[in-house]
C-alpha cells in the first residue's frame, strides 16, 4: 500500500505563476464540537460561522468566502450529521447528505485530543459511500496535544480511511486556536477545485442572508449560561430590520426586532432571568457583535415567545426557517 501523506509546512506546494484560476465548494463535516466553525472563521479570518460549545448551533449552510488571487475558496458549513431522534433531525440530516454530494472537497474534522469513537465512524462510513467527492482529513485542535498523541491519531485516522476503503486525499493536522497551519489547509483545498473564474465579489465574506446571522449571533448568546437547561429548545427569527428614520447620516440607527421561540412556557422565565436580567445581558452581548458584524449601531428589541413544541412540527419548523 502507498505510504500516508502528511502534510507539514516543509513541504508546502510551490504554485506556478501560469496557475489556472480555481473556484469551488468545501464543506467542513466532523462529530459536533469538531472545531468546523472555528476553523471555518480562521480560514475566512472573521467571525461568520456560530462558534459555541454545543451541538447543533449551525442549522443553517453558513458560508465563509477565503478570497485568493488565483482561487476563491467557498466553504459550506453543514449542520453536523446525528442519528435523528426527531423531525428536526431527519430534516438536517438530509440537508448534511444532499450538500455533501453537490461540494467539491469534503474536510472531516476529527480532534487530536480526542480517541476516534462510533460518531466518527459513522460518518466515516456515511463519508465512504460518497464516492466522487475527494476528502481531507483535517487534525483539529493539535495545540491540545503532543507529538506522541498527534502521531497515534494520524495513523489511526489513515487507517479509518484504508478499513473502509478509501483513500484520504491529504491528512493535515491544524490548530484554529494557534493559526498553525491553517494557510496550507487552504493550499491543499484548493487543487482540488474546478477551474474557473471568481463565484462572489471579492468583498464577500458570506452569502448568508443577514438576517439569519443576525438570527444565529442572537441564539448563541441566549444559549450562554443554560444550555443544559435548554440544549436544543431556541429558534431565534429576525422580524425586521428597519433604519431608524429622522437620523442623520453619519449617525445611522438601525432598528432590529427579533423573537426568541421557546418550546413552552416554563422556558420563559430561564430565559428571562430575575427581573429580565438575563434577557437584558443577551440583549447587549448580542447588540454589540451584531454592531461589530454590520458596522452600524444597533437598537435590538428582543421579545421571548413559546412556540409549542416546534422541533416536532412541520408547521412551525417551515415558518422558523428549516
Amino acid at each position: 500500500m502507498g505510504a500516508m501523506s502528511v502534510r507539514t509546512p516543509s513541504s508546502k506546494p510551490s504554485a506556478s505563476s501560469e496557475a489556472p484560476h480555481r473556484a469551488g465548494f468545501a464543506c467542513f463535516v466532523g462529530r459536533p464540537n469538531a472545531g468546523k466553525s472555528t476553523l471555518t472563521n480562521a480560514l475566512v479570518g472573521q467571525k461568520v460561522a456560530i462558534t459555541a460549545n454545543q451541538p447543533q448551533t449551525t442549522r443553517h449552510t453558513v458560508r465563509g468566502i477565503v478570497h485568493r488571487p488565483d482561487a476563491q475558496l467557498i466553504l459550506v458549513d453543514t449542520p453536523g450529521l446525528h442519528k435523528p431522534r426527531t423531525l428536526l433531525g431527519q430534516r438536517l440530516n438530509d440537508i448534511v447528505r444532499t450538500t455533501w454530494a453537490e461540494v467539491d472537497v469534503i474536510g472531516f474534522c476529527l480532534p487530536a485530543n480526542e480517541k476516534l469513537g462510533p460518531g466518527d465512524r459513522f460518518i466515516a462510513k456515511e463519508l465512504a459511500s460518497i464516492k466522487k467527492t475527494p476528502k481531507i482529513a483535517i487534525v483539529t485542535k493539535t495545540d491540545l496535544v503532543d507529538s506522541k498523541t498527534l502521531a497515534e491519531q494520524l495513523i489511526a485516522i489513515d487507517q479509518l480511511g484504508k478499513e473502509l476503503g478509501f483513500e484520504w486525499a491529504e491528512i493535515v493536522p491544524v490548530s484554529a486556536v494557534a493559526g498553525q497551519q491553517v494557510g496550507l489547509l487552504a493550499d491543499l483545498l484548493i487543487p482540488l477545485l474546478p477551474e474557473g473564474p471568481a463565484l462572489y465579489p471579492e468583498g464577500d465574506l458570506t452569502d448568508e442572508p443577514e438576517q439569519i446571522m443576525i438570527a444565529e449571533l442572537i441564539r448563541e448568546a441566549a444559549l450562554e449560561g443554560v444550555r443544559d437547561e435548554l440544549p436544543h429548545s431556541i429558534a431565534v427569527v429576525v422580524e425586521e430590520m428597519l433604519p431608524r428614520e429622522d437620523r442623520p447620516a453619519d449617525k445611522p440607527l438601525l432598528d432590529i426586532h427579533a423573537f426568541v421561540y421557546i418550546e413552552r412556557p416554563s422556558q420563559k422565565g430561564i430565559i428571562i432571568g430575575p427581573k429580565g436580567a438575563r434577557l437584558k445581558q443577551v440583549g447587549i452581548k448580542s447588540r454589540q457583535q451584531i454592531e461589530a458584524l454590520l458596522g452600524t449601531p444597533v437598537f435590538l428589541d428582543l421579545h421571548v415567545k413559546v412556540a409549542k413544541d416546534w422541533q416536532r412540527d412541520p408547521r412551525q419548523l417551515r415558518k422558523l426557517g428549516f
